[in-house]
């Protein structure tokens, strides 16, 4: 989740229904409403009813945000599982928060890909990754056929004027790939980061019409589905991401811990128990 202007690295948000209208236009939800319109497009995804269309804080019929999400209409077998798509906006806290999450199946070796964009504070952060399914040290053929594609954007990325290093620690850092992008940004370079997520995206894409084989079999060799559950345990972990905290007094403990079982999971709660 993402609520202020240092992201964690796969924390929430994207505007819906309600929110959507009134955030269409700030940058934040611009860059993320870009990728999940081209993301819903191209895998060819329908969206699917959640309880949390109209999220509200305790005691309080304001709306503060809202969960999209949407699963495979097309029957591609692309590797996809799911894609979340959370926001929490709060003009009064100058709060303005999205997160798309595509999460690969359970038993693919897709990567999932990330992104968040927050305007809180006075400025603009966003963090950008394709998250690992295997230990990318050692396992090369991973590493160069789903990575390397990106290092050129990567590189150009941190040649953007406005941009600035996000403060995360070590250990949330180790949950992401090397090629993760996690930066403060004014206006304009939020802006330029756009061409950046677009290639993210476009290359994940293409990943899911054709992933490299020998790519393939380093993750079934390293048992990939364990070490995703365990990974995605941690990444959205009230010890690891302080955010957390933070949602809780937006939205209360027990919807909080819905949102983070969604994220660990891909799917709600109501959807696995119908």
């Amino acid at each position: 989740m993402t609520s202020s202007t240092e992201p964690s690295p796969a924390g929430p948000a994207v505007a819906g229904s309600g929110a959507r209208a009134a955030t269409e236009a700030t940058p934040a939800a611009r860059l993320s409403a870009t990728i999940l319109t081209t993301l819903v497009a191209s895998a060819s995804l329908e969206e699917q009813p959640t309880p949390w269309a109209r999220l509200t804080a305790p005691g309080s019929s304001d709306p503060v945000g809202s969960v999209r999400w949407f699963r495979d209409g097309g029957g591609t077998d692309r590797g996809i599982h799911s894609v979340v798509a959370i926001s929490l906006v709060v003009p009064a806290f100058g709060l303005d928060s999205h997160m798309v999450f595509a999460f690969g199946a359970p038993d693919a070796p897709l990567p999932h890909f990330t992104l968040d964009s927050v305007q809180a504070g006075g400025g603009y952060a966003f963090h950008l990754d394709l998250v690992p399914r295997v230990d990318l040290a050692v396992n090369p053929a991973y590493a160069d056929g789903v990575y390397a594609p990106l290092t050129g954007s990567f590189a150009r990325a941190s040649e953007i004027p406005g941009l600035a290093p996000a403060a995360i620690s070590p250990r949330q850092r180790s949950l992401m790939s090397p090629w993760m992008l996690v930066h403060r940004a004014d206006e304009a370079a939020l802006g330029a980061i756009t061409p950046v997520a677009e290639h993210y995206l476009e290359h994940w894409l293409a990943l899911t019409r054709s992933f490299p084989a020998d790519a393939a079999r380093e993750a079934e060799e390293g048992d990939a589905p364990a070490r995703d559950r365990k990974l995605r345990e941690a990444l959205f972990s009230r010890e690891i991401d302080p955010v957390w905290s933070q949602v809780d007094r937006l939205l209360g403990t027990a919807t909080t811990d819905r949102l983070r079982r969604l994220l660990v999971t891909g799917t709600p709660d109501e959807a696995v128990a119908v």
